[in-house]
């Protein structure tokens, strides 16, 4: 039997493939969630984002929390405040963190303690600059509480 066939199939099948829409792709890594303590209503989650083409973070959900929050960490002379943000640009091709320093996802509502080895399922919602929307799903491994912590603590004097 001849390999030809086989080969023209392979191709017609990358074509088809080239073809489709092109969709927005984000790849997240490094995704974790702080670990509570018991009785704790909230926490927070975090993660590196990188959209293929210029994208925006619009929603996170998780079932372990009431209600998700997109927030920025913000500074005003001695003041660390904390907003809700309703997007966080995703420039393409760069890579966007979400650290305890900036933007962060907040679990807030939690219905149980979250332990440290735990995995918290996340569902972000991005949208590309044509409106399109994808859900990404991210297993987000649960740390200790005091990781990533170094330099949360030098603002509280």
């Amino acid at each position: 039997m001849s390999m030809q066939p086989i080969k023209r199939a392979l191709a017609a099948v990358a074509l088809c493939g080239l073809a489709l829409p092109a969709l927005a792709q984000t790849t997240v890594s490094d995704a974790w969630v702080r670990a509570s303590v018991p009785q704790q209503q909230a926490t927070g989650a975090f993660m590196t984002l990188t959209a293929s083409s210029d994208s925006k973070l619009v929603s996170v959900a998780s079932p372990v929390a009431k209600t998700v929050q997109v927030h920025e960490m913000t500074m005003k002379g001695d003041v660390m405040g904390m907003r809700e943000v309703k997007s966080v640009d995703l420039p393409a091709g760069k890579p966007v963190t979400l650290d305890p320093n900036g933007y962060h996802v907040m679990l807030i509502g939690l219905g149980q303690q979250v332990k440290e080895g735990d995995h918290v399922p996340l569902t972000l919602t991005i949208e590309d600059a044509k409106g399109a929307k994808e859900t990404v799903q991210v297993e987000a491994e649960v740390r200790a509480l005091t990781a990533g912590a170094g330099h949360d603590h030098a603002h509280q004097h």
